[in-house]
């Protein structure tokens, strides 16, 4: 063998973390249209970034009409506001998964009340600064910022170690982007922190769509399809994934069937869903100031037709499978231009950056043609695992392939269709 290498011996490049797992651009279009919206806090977040209505809302391949915009500034404001007061309402600590950009940190402090904000690394590191800056010092003991995988148990248990009692964990914007394996993590980590902390999980995401067709249909009437589809493609440009393609959400040809669906599936991770009414719930919205009186009343006749979940513990017990720590390791050799890989553990969001940098380094110091993946002792890979494989294959003249894949990693890769790519 010409050279060989050990991960504990790799120093991470975070600047791959965007590479890495690109789903947070989206997060930066709520950011800007709670701005748009009227939001001092979020404007003050916005102007720190050098957000633009051109870099949040259009996409390589798309560009978001006003009234795209608008009806989409109506539903991140329906959706915000009203966890926002959901979570108040439950009393318990408000854990946010993702937190995005959101001045939302900024509110609880000014209330004295705690706020933990988990998301990936890339986002963690570019808004807690930002956020800290605008709290005053003596409130700043209540915000608590955590870099995690939603699908990592270790880094869940470990970001809320310090909670004592129940508490309120909201998913807003998320669901949409997993694969069923990667939804069914989340579900079994979220079941795990009730377990332990008690409380509940609202989750804005089941009924998504549903919601956007009746506010655009409020504001467009028939041309909502041709809105939706540039707002789907749009989304997909920015996330670089499929969205919608998981069992947590409902779709609108068939909600009936779909809600139904989700009930089972969350039922299969020990949880029970509530439908919370969100035109019961909702506060008033500004963003509807700017809409005629029978489009306003439009929407908010529709948002009486649409839900968030509110999920709790099952009565009934449910075997989880066994929570994986938080480790990876991979052993590395070349010889003859194939790079030889053995990947150990899980390869995730939090994980990932040290393999594609490992590879980057080697690939520019000598050309790379092809990659061996010996996966017999990975035990989990997320979309970022796979995103950073597919960097890998092509890169390389002759691909990566993959061999020795367990049940679980082998169900992943079919799911989302990376078969195709690896031989």
């Amino acid at each position: 063998m010409e050279n060989t290498w050990n991960w504990d011996k790799t120093d991470v490049d975070y600047s791959l973390l965007e590479k890495v797992n690109p789903v947070f651009n989206t997060a930066k279009m709520t950011l800007f249209q709670l701005a748009a919206n009227g939001s001092a806090d979020a404007a003050v977040l916005a102007k720190s970034m050098g957000l633009t209505l051109e870099a949040t809302q259009n996409s390589t391949n798309t560009k978001a009409s006003p009234e795209q915009v608008l009806g989409g500034t109506i539903m991140l404001e329906t959706r915000y506001s009203t966890m926002t007061r959901l979570v108040e309402e439950s009393g318990f600590t408000p854990v946010d998964i993702p937190c995005g950009y959101t001045p939302r940190a900024i509110e609880f402090a000014r209330k004295g009340l705690p706020y933990y904000g988990l998301d990936l690394p890339v986002v963690i590191r570019e808004i807690s600064d930002r956020i800290s800056a605008l709290i005053p010092p003596e409130q700043r003991e209540f915000v608590h910022y955590h870099e995690v995988d939603a699908t990592n148990y270790s880094s869940l248990e470990k970001a809320l170690e310090d909670i004592d009692g129940p508490v309120c964990i909201t998913t807003e914007g998320l669901l949409m982007y997993f694969t069923d394996s990667e939804a069914g993590a989340l579900c079994d980590n979220i079941c795990r922190i009730l377990e332990k902390k008690g409380g509940c999980w609202y989750i804005a995401d089941v009924e998504s769509a549903l919601q956007y067709v009746l506010v655009m249909r409020a504001l467009v009437g028939d041309r909502f399809m041709e809105i939706m589809k540039n707002s789907v493609q749009q989304t997909k440009d920015k996330s670089d994934v499929e969205i919608g393609k998981n069992s947590l959400i409902a779709t609108p040809a068939d909600m009936a069937g779909s809600i139904q669906n989700a009930m089972a599936f969350l039922a299969k991770h020990g949880l029970k869903a509530e439908r919370v009414n969100v035109g019961e719930n909702m506060p008033k919205l500004n963003s509807l100031d700017r809409v005629s009186a029978e489009q306003a009343a439009a929407v908010l006749e529709g948002m009486k037709h649409c839900a968030f979940w509110k999920i709790t513990l099952s009565e009934k017990d449910v075997e989880l499978p066994i929570a994986e720590e938080n480790r990876f390791h991979f052993d590395a050799s070349i010889q003859s231009g194939t790079l030889s890989l053995a990947l150990m553990g899980r390869l995730d969001t939090i994980t990932a950056p040290s393999l594609l940098s490992f590879f980057e380094k080697i690939n520019a110091e000598q050309a790379i043609e092809a990659v061996d993946v010996d996966c017999r002792r990975l035990d989990y890979i997320s979309s970022a695992g796979l995103r950073v494989l597919l960097i890998m294959h092509k890169a390389c003249k002759d691909g990566v392939s993959l061999h020795g894949e367990n049940e679980v990693v082998a169900e992943i890769i079919e799911q989302t269709g990376f078969d195709s790519f690896f031989h």
